[in-house]
């Protein structure tokens, strides 16, 4: 019990804490991804064509949490954004970020790390907050653990659209 309280409590100050920090919330909030260091050139160069800029900004927010991955049972099937879930590409599923969100995920044990987009919604088991494609967990170097503690760096959050004013 005291678990849940504490994710449901991790999951408000986040929340909180993105409103804040959305780029359309806060204007002089960077709005650029910098690509991870770590990751080997042709990585790099992938995630500079997807992301954007190769700037080294800091992060809007970061934390750990323990990931999952998911692959070969899920491709081809729709995410929550709609889009076709493939497996080999650069992208997460998370409960609590906003969809469109931009992050960094680490793996403190080696680290490599992978910038991804969130593109779904789960994990749906208890005490994972994360769920990376079979790539991203391939390159963070956990694929046959099954899951890894990792650290969450959020790059960017979508920015909302403009309200619809009809008088």
């Amino acid at each position: 019990m005291k678990a849940r309280a504490l994710v449901v409590l991790e999951a408000v100050f986040l929340g909180l804490g993105l409103l804040i920090l959305s780029p359309s919330a806060n204007p002089t909030a960077v709005s650029e991804v910098s690509v991870p260091s770590q990751t080997p050139l042709a990585q790099a160069s992938n995630s500079r064509a997807k992301f954007g800029s190769t700037s080294h900004q800091k992060p809007l927010a970061v934390w750990e949490c323990i990931s999952s991955w998911y692959g070969e049972d899920f491709d081809g099937l729709p995410t929550a954004t709609g889009e076709t879930y493939d497996m080999y590409a650069a992208t997460a599923a998370s409960l609590t970020l906003p969809l469109g969100s931009v992050v960094r995920v680490v793996n403190p044990k080696n680290h490599h790390s992978e910038v991804v987009r969130i593109n779904d919604r789960g994990p749906y088991v208890e005490g994972r907050e994360l769920d990376v494609s079979y790539a991203v967990a391939r390159d963070l170097g956990f694929e046959n653990s099954g899951t890894t503690r990792v650290r969450v760096e959020l790059l960017r959050v979508p920015s909302r659209p403009a309200p619809d004013h009809r008088n």
